[in-house]
């Protein structure tokens, strides 16, 4: 099979949400993608803090193979993980007038053919980037950008590691869905003490507890779990070092669709209430965009732009919901929805200006299920709440 018969955004690993078709960093400055040319694909870079978005192809002398990956890193480069022949290569790509540059980082070893890795979600500040390695027993943390030489193991994890959700804005505190015992527990890897690991998230004894998505700011935490309905994940959400116990809100269970929040609003400090939270909503009749606050009883559904890069998108902390998009006319474009509070009208624009409807919204729901407390949080220092 060549690189031109997969799409690698399809892929991923057992318990992870499903990838978006591109990777954002944290300020929202800079994206990367897997861009299709014809049949095949090739890196591209999105500059996204500009007037306007634009796109700069970066592509090698052959097509990318299946299980390549892309991330942005915030000075613009663009970091690309290559499989080939038992290890994962790592490079910095970038612009050098008509042709591409590319700096080699060094390798990761693949020990065996159990052992799959894959790239962390963006570090905050944007100057490292990470890996996890998944083996039958354990899991490693790889630093691969912004070590002294070349990829190094900065975290040992026994149990197979699921997930990765930065917790902090100094990329020191990283969330992972740990496997141990028949469960999957939320546990805290601080980098800043050699990996040390400690319990984040454990509702019941017997329910499975992944962490989502979390906001450092407000302290916000996106978490699914089936300690509500044995069996069945639920969407929820709890506060770091709050009291207050973890919720899942009818609002949140949709049967015949899969949510998968993929963004929340910075800068609400003490109001995570307010957070604006953006969904992937997956149907029988395709992708959507859902956007819920954990103070309201309702999500309202929102049209995805034309060609969205499903699950892809940054919420400034004024309230403004950006979503990239690539069409056969606009290759690399962001729409900007403004969602209103509880209460008005929605309404949503693209970069140029240009109005687009929006779904209306749901009724609210009025019957939310017995609250599940959070345990174990021992990151009460990092929000004030």
């Amino acid at each position: 099979m060549t690189a031109c018969a997969i799409e690698p955004a399809a892929e991923h690993e057992d318990g992870d949400p499903p990838r978006a078709d591109c990777v954002i960093t944290t300020d929202g400055a800079y994206a990367a993608r897997l861009a299709p040319a014809g049949d095949c694909w090739f890196p591209e870079r999105w500059t996204l803090d500009g007037p306007e978005p634009y796109a700069v192809p970066l592509p090698s002398h052959q097509p990318e193979e299946p299980g390549t990956e892309v991330q942005p890193m915030g000075d613009g480069r663009v970091l690309i993980r290559r499989p080939t022949d038992g290890r994962h290569v790592f490079s910095l790509l970038y612009p050098t007038g008509p042709g591409t540059g590319e700096l080699l980082l060094g390798a990761v070893p693949s020990p065996d053919d159990e052992t799959r890795l894959r790239m962390l979600p963006p570090a905050p500040g944007g100057d490292k980037a990470y890996a996890l390695a998944v083996g039958r027993r354990s899991s490693a943390v790889w630093l691969v950008v912004g070590g002294a030489s070349g990829p190094e193991q900065v975290a040992q994890i026994p149990g197979r590691c699921s997930g990765g959700v930065w917790l902090d804005r100094e990329g020191r505190m990283l969330a992972l869905d740990r496997e141990s015992g028949g469960r999957t527990k939320a546990v805290v890897v601080d980098l800043g003490r050699g990996g040390e690991v400690s319990p984040l998230l454990q509702i019941a004894d017997g329910s499975d507890d992944r962490v989502l998505l979390a906001d450092p700011d407000s302290g916000l935490l996106l978490i699914r779990s089936d300690a509500p309905s044995p069996g069945r994940g639920r969407l929820g959400w709890g506060v770091l070092g709050s009291t207050l116990p973890v919720r899942f809100p009818e609002c949140l269970l949709m049967p015949e669709c899969a949510l998968t929040p993929f963004a929340i609003q910075p800068g609400q400090v003490l109001t995570p209430e307010s957070c604006g939270v953006a969904l992937r909503v997956e149907g029988p009749v395709g992708s959507w965009v859902g956007v819920w606050r954990p103070a309201e009883r309702q999500v309202r559904h929102l049209a995805a732009p034309e060609g969205w890069l499903a699950g892809a998108g940054w919420w400034s902390a004024d309230g403004v919901l950006h979503l990239p998009y690539a069409t056969e006319a606009v290759p690399c474009g962001v729409a900007g929805w403004e969602v209103p509070q509880r209460g008005a009208g929605n309404c949503a624009t693209s970069h140029d200006g240009a109005a687009r409807p929006a779904q209306p919204d749901p009724a609210p729901t009025e019957s939310p299920v017995r609250p599940v407390p959070l345990q174990q949080a021992p990151l009460g220092g990092l929000v004030t709440k």
